[in-house]
């Protein structure tokens, strides 16, 4: 069996999940997601402790038991705790702020880049400008609106100048070597 999809979902305080056929609604303190699994897998919520269990040992439906319920985690997670990107800016002059609820970044372009919050997304500047925060109950669109905010200026590996993730490696090379 699969490792991930065997063990069981403690719900935490305050959630509540509503199961329809094959659609998943949880609810939480910091707000509500719906998902649609496929049909094949079985979930079951029994005395607050959601499982996954799969029809057949078939290659689909063991990649499917483990896939369901990583995200079925990920839904009860984020809508108790929430999930959080932190990004950092590194640079001469390039730093983030707060315009209102919109993020406003100011990294070398000649006009500053806007994202707007939406979908339950909410950005935080730290650091006087120098660090972002990302935050959110839907893991998956956190990271993608992070990813989106560090392609406006990957780290580029000579000064190591752009937007990392916090905990990103930027590996450094070696400037040109002079006539000798």
């Amino acid at each position: 069996m699969s490792r991930v999809g065997k063990a069981p979902i403690q719900l935490p305080k305050g959630v509540n999940i509503d199961i329809s056929g094959s659609t998943v609604a949880v609810k939480g303190p910091k707000g509500e997601l719906s998902r649609t699994f496929h049909p094949d897998m079985g979930i079951a919520l029994d005395e607050g402790v959601l499982s996954v269990s799969r029809p057949t040992d078939s290659r689909q439906h063991r990649s499917l038991h483990g896939l369901t319920r990583a995200l079925l985690n990920n839904m009860v997670t984020g809508v108790s705790d929430g999930y959080r990107k932190v990004l950092l800016i590194e640079g001469v002059g390039y730093r983030a702020e707060m315009n209102g609820d919109q993020l406003v970044l100011y990294v070398g372009y000649s006009h500053p880049v806007y994202f707007n919050p939406d979908n339950g997304i909410s950005y935080a500047v730290e650091d006087r400008g120098r660090k972002v925060i990302v935050s959110g109950i839907d893991k998956e669109y956190v990271g993608e609106i992070a990813a989106r905010i560090r392609k406006q200026r990957p780290p580029e590996p000579y000064k190591g100048k752009g937007i990392r993730y916090e905990k990103e490696i930027v590996r450094r090379k070696a400037g040109k070597t002079g006539k000798v």
